[in-house]
């Protein structure tokens, strides 16, 4: 089996990061989890696929969307593979 599609960036215990694994847990959309550093200004690799150093933050390759700000994400979880017929098997 391939990677999953999508790369979930972070933290431990972050409601709100945990409010986007939810909704991908729950549709049965397979993801990875990449935890990143505590510290907010050693977050440099949420910076680079981002452009912010804030977590939760997705890649997903299967339509080249980077994103970040978990209310976001999860409306484009929701539109992109829950209420359409998305990309997800």
């Amino acid at each position: 089996m391939s990677d999953p599609a999508i790369t979930l960036y972070r933290l431990q215990a972050c409601p709100f990061c945990e409010r986007v694994v939810r909704v991908l847990q729950d549709n049965d959309i397979p993801y990875r989890s990449r935890f990143v550093e505590p510290m907010h200004a050693d977050r440099n690799v949420v910076k680079r696929i981002s452009g912010k150093r804030t977590v939760p933050a997705i890649v997903d390759e299967n339509t080249g969307v980077t994103m970040s700000e978990s209310a976001n994400i999860v409306d484009y979880l929701e539109a992109t593979y829950v209420e359409g017929d998305g990309v997800s098997a």
